[in-house]
C-alpha cells in the first residue's frame, strides 16, 4: 500500500483526528504520536498525563509496548515549534490501542480480533488467503 494510502486509512480510522504522524521511508511505515491517539480515543482532558500513568503501568507489567517507543521532534498544535514526542509504528499504534479502555477503543479491538481471526482461518485453509489477496488485486484494478 503506497504510503499516502496507508495515512488516508489510519486517519479514517481516527475519525478524522488530528494525528500528527512522520514517515520513515527506511522502514516505509509510519510512526504516530500516541498522545495524539490518546487523546482521540479517551475523555482525557489531559493526554499527556493519561499517557504517562498507562506508560508506566505497562512497564511494570513487563510489556513489550513499553521497549517499542521512539521520540521524535514533532509540532506542536500550541506553539508551532517541534518537540520530541513519543511515537509509535503503526504496530505498535494498535498493540497501544488494546491498552486503551475506552469505549472509542472498542472498535479497533474488534476489528483487530476480526482480522486476527481471518488469519487464523487463513492459516488452516489457504484457499481463504488465496481468494481474498484476488478480490483485493481486482479491486486495485
Amino acid at each position: 500500500m503506497m504510503n499516502q494510502e496507508k495515512l488516508h486509512l489510519i486517519n479514517k480510522i481516527f475519525n478524522d483526528e488530528t494525528i500528527r504522524t512522520v514517515w520513515d521511508s527506511d522502514k516505509e511505515d509510519y510512526y504516530f504520536s500516541v498522545v495524539d491517539v490518546i487523546g482521540a480515543l479517551t475523555e482525557s482532558k489531559i493526554p499527556k498525563r493519561y499517557w504517562t500513568d498507562l506508560k508506566r503501568k505497562l512497564e511494570s507489567e513487563g510489556s513489550q509496548l513499553y521497549e517499542n517507543i521512539v521520540q521524535l521532534k514533532l509540532k506542536s498544535f500550541k506553539d508551532g515549534k517541534s518537540y520530541l514526542t513519543d511515537v509509535l509504528d503503526t504496530k505498535g499504534i494498535f498493540r497501544l490501542i488494546e491498552s486503551i479502555p475506552s469505549p472509542k477503543a472498542e472498535p479497533f479491538k474488534i476489528w483487530l480480533a476480526n482480522l486476527g481471526s481471518e488469519r487464523v482461518d487463513e492459516a488452516f485453509n489457504p484457499e481463504i488467503a488465496i481468494n481474498r489477496a484476488v478480490n483485493y488485486y481486482n479491486a486495485l484494478c
